[in-house]
């Protein structure tokens, strides 16, 4: 990552559309955080060379060109955390090596575990983004250092595309979560793919090149949505424990049920949308340091069943 940062630097200080490429560095963490393989990444940072070794500056005026632009790449950088639509510079198309068709393999098997065994869970979070529950739950994650899984719905997206943004930004995972909660156990497969087409393409929008290694069905309603995820490229996610957050019983009580019902790899459901999850942003605030106390570790989902 520090390699491809260095030669968008490069980039906005050699061509005025490419300046823009700056914020596709953020395009380059959604990719690395949803599983991009290394292979693709070195294709993508060669090709981004090339372009930058291509526009290097050919005469004294435009070095003093390049010289004067070195004090904006610092502020540049700073707006990382809220990217925005990636206009098409000459070297933007570099990045296609690296689109949502780079993605591994993914199969109709619904996970519910950890990618390595051992006394690991992941946390995944749905129904989101909320307005008031989804940044305060970013701002816990981002103090204990955790990496969490955001199952986000269509709708709430586009209200709110800004926490997409934020989500990508703080180097969470997406996962589709249809594009209205629909209860999708007798759908059609055309109707299951067109609605899953549908929010991924709102994510998109929000989050221009971000990854969504995940679909997870409203209510586990699983019906064909397993196999049409798979051919979308994103891997059904399951849980193995849900701690009923969806009507708050007290933070006390959300604790407790985490510590009673964690399992070895298993993958937490809760959620940071859908009403008022106070309560739920409270409780993991309270257990990450609790779990880490007792020896626990926090992965990843499993990206394949």
């Amino acid at each position: 990552m520090t390699a491809v940062k260095g030669l968008l630097l490069r980039l906005s200080a050699l061509d005025a559309d490419a300046a823009t490429a700056v914020r596709v560095i953020a395009h380059f963490e959604a990719l690395l955080v949803g599983g991009l393989d290394p292979a693709s990444l070195t294709r993508s940072t060669a090709a981004l060379a090339g372009c930058a070794a291509g526009l290097e500056p050919t005469s004294t005026t435009e070095t003093a060109v390049r010289e004067r632009t070195r004090s904006r790449d610092a502020r540049r950088l700073r707006r990382l955390a809220t990217p925005q639509s990636l206009s098409g510079g000459m070297c933007l198309g570099a990045l296609t090596v690296t689109g949502p068709a780079q993605a591994r393999q993914a199969d109709a098997q619904v996970v519910d575990s950890t990618r390595h065994g051992g006394r690991a869970v992941a946390l995944t979070f749905d129904d989101g983004p909320n307005p008031v529950d989804t940044p305060r739950l970013l701002e816990v994650l981002r103090k204990r250092h955790i990496k969490a899984v955001f199952c986000l719905w269509g709708d709430h997206v586009e209200e709110h595309p800004e926490l997409v943004r934020a989500i990508v930004a703080g180097g969470h995972t997406l996962c589709n979560h249809t594009m209205h909660h629909d209860d999708m156990g007798t759908w059609s497969a055309e109707d299951i793919r067109a609605d899953l087409e549908r929010t991924n393409a709102a994510i998109r929008r929000a989050a221009p090149g971000a990854r969504i290694p995940y679909f997870r069905a409203p209510y586990g309603s699983w019906g064909e949505t397993p196999q049409v995820a798979a051919d979308l490229g994103m891997q059904p996610l399951g849980w193995r424990l849900a701690i009923g957050d969806w009507e708050p019983p007290g933070t006390d009580e959300l604790v407790r049920r985490v510590e009673e019902g964690i399992t070895p790899g298993a993958v937490i459901l809760m959620h940071d949308g859908g009403g008022d999850r106070s309560q739920t942003v409270d409780a993991v605030d309270r257990l990450i340091p609790l779990l880490r106390a007792q020896g626990w570790h926090f992965a990843k989902p499993a990206r394949r069943g």
